[in-house]
């Protein structure tokens, strides 16, 4: 599996930070709001010659000050390891975005300090994971991934992505104690594109978004709504 997309500057993928942003084909969940329909199913995508990305972020260095990795599922990669080792040896902070999938590749990644943030997506509560996932998940995985970074020293986010026909307040409430704890929670608002996976999904409203944070608010601190 290989990079195909390089968005050469953002201001919101990591936050305080000038970074850019890599995109990995290829991925073990089929969400059906998934943005990245094209490289999910690896249609047509134009691999970037690893060479070309070094290049890019040489000429970059002392501009930017990290590189966001995400996909796709980025722990897919079997030369990932290897990838970010280049990336820091330019000077970068790396910015690793996953479903939580692989435990052991995080865990490898995070006890080299080749992460300095981790940003994982909670898709729903146990009982709806695999409708929301669109796939048959290990949730062990999940909950390994999820337990390992509450208790890491390292900077991290979880993030759900919030859909009217997965999410209602019952939902919300399982994610809040499966997560208790954590450092940060985000809620994102869905936004429906010809990008998506399936089209004719709908975001949950701000009002009732700002009821979940409240829910929310009993298991975890630090909470935000994001584009809403």
């Amino acid at each position: 599996m290989d990079f195909v997309g390089l968005e050469k500057l953002s201001l919101v993928d990591y936050d305080e930070k000038i970074a850019c942003t890599l995109f990995m084909e290829g991925c073990n969940f089929r969400c059906p709001f998934c943005h990245n329909a094209q490289l999910v199913n690896k249609t047509n995508n134009n691999i970037i010659p690893w060479d070309d990305v070094l290049a890019f972020l040489n000429r970059r260095k002392g501009i930017m000050d990290a590189v966001v990795i995400t996909g796709g599922e980025p722990t897919l990669m079997d030369d990932l390891e290897d990838k970010i080792i280049q990336i820091k040896k330019i000077g970068y902070e790396v910015k690793l975005d996953t479903n939580g999938t692989n435990p052991k590749i995080i865990k490898k990644l995070v006890n080299k300090n080749l992460i300095d943030y981790i940003a994982m997506d909670i898709k729903g509560s146990l009982d709806n994971y695999n409708d929301v996932s669109g796939t048959n998940v290990n949730l062990k995985n999940i909950q390994e991934t999820i337990s390992f970074l509450i208790n890491s020293n390292i900077d991290y986010e979880f993030r759900t992505t919030l859909i009217e026909e997965f999410h209602d307040i019952d939902t919300i409430e399982k994610i809040g104690k499966m997560i208790c704890g954590a450092k940060k929670y985000r809620l994102q608002k869905f936004i429906d594109s010809d990008t998506c996976i399936k089209r004719g999904l709908h975001p949950v409203s701000k009002e009732n978004a700002l009821q979940m944070k409240d829910v929310l608010s009993k298991y975890i601190n630090d909470i935000e709504l994001r584009s809403y």
